[in-house]
């Protein structure tokens, strides 16, 4: 793997990434819309399962436009992700906050995708919804925190 994290460093687009200040920040820029999308479809969908925001609609009523949210911003994040990773891959591969990081954003598109929506989807009870909610909501909220920490103490 670690094979892989050299030659993708020495790829043009990586490169032109770690060489062009105004590139990395502009990049940098569109992956925090991406992760505000993400982030915000997420606090949205987790807080209609706990009770918190807006109880009185179905469930899966506030979940479709909110995955659609978590999906379009994943995508931006995941496509200028790989972008601001590509030059320093060998450093990041091996940085711990980033594997957390990484565990994370699996981990909360697997529970969204696998649990959350199939809750939202049927008749769960109170404190199932309650319970997929919170869950949902930790996954998220550490996935923000990780990838917080990785920009503040890289």
């Amino acid at each position: 793997m670690a094979a892989f994290f050299v030659w993708l460093e020495g790829t043009r687009m990586a490169i032109t990434v770690r060489d062009s200040l105004i590139l990395t920040g502009a990049l940098s820029a569109v992956h925090l819309v991406g992760f505000t999308l993400t982030t915000g479809g997420a606090l949205v969908a987790n807080l209609n399962l706990l009770g918190v925001l807006f109880p009185d609609r179905p469930p899966l009523e506030i979940t479709r436009p909110a995955s659609r949210g978590i999906a379009f911003g994943l995508a931006i994040s995941v496509l200028t992700g790989v972008l601001l990773f590509a030059p320093r891959a060998t450093v990041a591969s091996v940085n711990g906050i980033f594997q957390l990081k990484m565990l994370l954003l699996v981990a909360a598109i697997l529970f969204h995708t696998l649990v959350h929506q199939r809750v939202a989807r049927g008749s769960a009870s109170a404190s199932v919804r309650r319970g997929a909610g919170a869950v949902g909501l930790l996954l998220w909220t550490g996935l923000a925190l990780a990838g917080c920490a990785f920009i503040l103490l890289e």
